[in-house]
């Protein structure tokens, strides 16, 4: 059952770098609240250009990197939630490429590709690239075989076929696919039920955890249970750690304070 009771912020833009917006309605493409009372910790990302339907365009990139790389320095940020403000669409690409040259594609897809490493998502339902003459250019031919097997992404991303919620859920694609309610946020209502539940971990050790498996899956085995090693060998040193282990021996619930 999902708490009712969550006091909320206002969304606002982060850019003391001096990024500047070409003007979705409502100000800058990408807007950041922090969540309070018990959901403290966690913090949303609205992506807001409706007037492209949240096409990945070079302002909206360049927002979205800011924003990720100033967050990154938070420790008061324990879990991160992305969502659209455009009804209907998370986000969409290829828009913005027609008008470009061919060196500013090349550093647009770049930027796209450093972006989708920092963000890397499964929730994408098609990769339609060679519908358009291209190919996936962020990352789409290297993730996609990793996620379900070789043969099947090469038919996905041969055919650009788009996959519905349901389909990508049942390929392993996406973690979860939701009834829509009335309201038309039962993903995001999902989505914060699993912050909810990510929310009371310690901290560090899900930090090193994502490093380990996200660098740990790009290697051969052993290599992955080196860097498993080195993780956990940082998280040994930790408060947390210990308040964990007395907090068991108390049979108590933890209080974990990220140090």
């Amino acid at each position: 059952m999902l708490r009712v009771l969550c006091l909320l912020r206002p969304w606002r833009p982060l850019r003391a770098r001096g990024c500047a917006s070409d003007g979705a309605a409502g100000g800058s493409e990408i807007q950041v609240r922090a969540l309070a009372g018990p959901d403290q910790g966690i913090t949303e990302i609205l992506m807001n250009r409706p007037s492209a339907r949240n096409a990945l365009g070079n302002v909206f990139v360049s927002e979205l990197l800011e924003t990720l790389a100033q967050l990154r320095e938070d420790r008061q940020v324990r879990v991160l939630l992305f969502r659209s403000g455009v009804k209907g669409v998370f986000c969409a690409d290829l828009k913005e490429r027609e008008q470009m040259s061919e060196a500013e594609v090349g550093v647009f897809v770049q930027r796209l590709r450093g972006l989708m490493n920092d963000i890397a998502s499964s929730a994408v339902m098609g990769l339609i690239e060679t519908t358009r003459g291209l190919l996936p250019g962020a990352g789409g031919t290297q993730r996609l075989p990793r996620c379900l097997g070789v043969a099947l992404a090469k038919e996905l991303i041969f055919t650009g076929r788009r996959l519905s919620g349901t389909e990508a859920h049942v390929l392993g694609l996406v973690n979860h696919a939701v009834a829509q309610n009335e309201e038309g946020d039962a993903a995001y209502q999902r989505a914060r039920a699993l912050a909810q539940e990510i929310l009371p971990q310690a901290p560090i050790a899900v930090r090193l955890g994502k490093v380990a498996i996200d660098r740990g899956t790009e290697v051969d085995i052993a290599s992955g249970m080196a860097i498993e090693g080195m993780c956990y060998a940082q998280n040994i040193p930790t408060r947390d750690r210990l308040e964990g282990m007395a907090a068991f021996r108390e049979k108590r619930t933890p209080k974990f304070v990220g140090k």
